[in-house]
């Protein structure tokens, strides 16, 4: 059984929940199980692929055996509670196109052609439809709005998070469901911590064009390589509070998942030979 202990994280964080069903483990928010919302974050346990893909692998695109891949979606969405014939996937391009998905497109990038192109952000107020947002790294941005009824999952990476991919999210529950951010509960889910993530000039350029110094002086540490260590954590927590998202409403997670390679895909830590986690999120 895994537990919050088997990961290198802060034992005073308590956004993040261990939960497992028979053999395959999965992560949930604190603030989002309190709302009843289904949800979860995949690990990479309790899957059927092999090899650097060991085992839990949600990827079609990584070289996996389509069987395998497919088996991989019906445990974990039996663990979480939902079937593969209610999810929806993304096509991530680290750009931030948020796209509104029906009840009609249910299927779609798990069972089905996915029928469409450059979408990192999926949102909904249909029920049983369950979006699926995918991982090695990156940031997954959770959001529910028990007002309107309405849900969404983005993918921030540095570059979703320089162009404030959380911002753009809510804009979009708003523009489409009239939902306000100071009622929507919000998780920053598991991704690559500031300590093991290194970056260039040129990506802290592109932030200091976006974010104040003061926002630059918080999310980055400058190195004497003329390198930088960004905490996308907090750069996303600045992002969503910016947005309108109330602290008090927002579960952050401390799990890295370079730090945790045996339990989490880390694109970094694997130099790329590795599977996907995912995020799962339905009304």
């Amino acid at each position: 059984m895994l537990t919050k202990q088997d990961f290198h994280i802060s034992n005073s964080n308590e956004s993040i929940i261990v939960q497992q069903k028979g053999e395959v483990p999965f992560l949930t928010f604190s603030k989002l199980l309190r709302a009843g919302v289904v949800h979860g974050f995949s690990t990479r346990l309790g899957g059927v692929s092999e090899g650097h893909l060991s085992s839990m692998n949600l990827s079609f695109s990584r070289g996996d055996e389509e069987e395998n891949v497919r088996e991989n979606f019906r445990r974990i969405g039996e663990a979480i509670g939902v079937k593969p014939e209610q999810m929806v996937g993304s096509d991530q391009q680290h750009h931030t196109t948020v796209r509104r998905v029906t009840v009609a497109d249910r299927g779609k990038g798990i069972i089905r052609k996915l029928g469409y192109a450059d979408v990192d952000g999926l949102v909904t107020n249909d029920e049983g439809v369950c979006l699926v947002t995918f991982y090695a790294d990156c940031i997954p941005l959770f959001f529910y709005d028990p007002v309107q009824r309405a849900i969404g999952l983005s993918h921030s990476g540095w570059r979703g998070t320089v162009n404030r991919m959380g911002e753009k999210t809510v804009q979009k529950m708003n523009q489409e469901f009239g939902s306000k951010p100071e009622d929507i509960i919000a998780a920053v889910g598991p991704g690559i911590c500031r300590d093991c993530y290194e970056v260039s000039r040129d990506v802290y350029e592109e932030f200091a064009s976006c974010f104040t110094e003061e926002e630059c002086e918080l999310i980055f540490d400058k190195k004497e390589n003329d390198k930088f260590q960004l905490d996308l954590w907090k750069a996303n927590e600045l992002v969503l509070l910016s947005a309108g998202i109330r602290k008090d409403k927002l579960d952050i997670t401390d799990i890295c998942t370079c730090c945790n390679e045996k339990l989490l895909f880390s694109h970094r830590a694997s130099k790329g030979l590795r599977g996907n986690l995912a995020g799962f999120l339905m009304l």
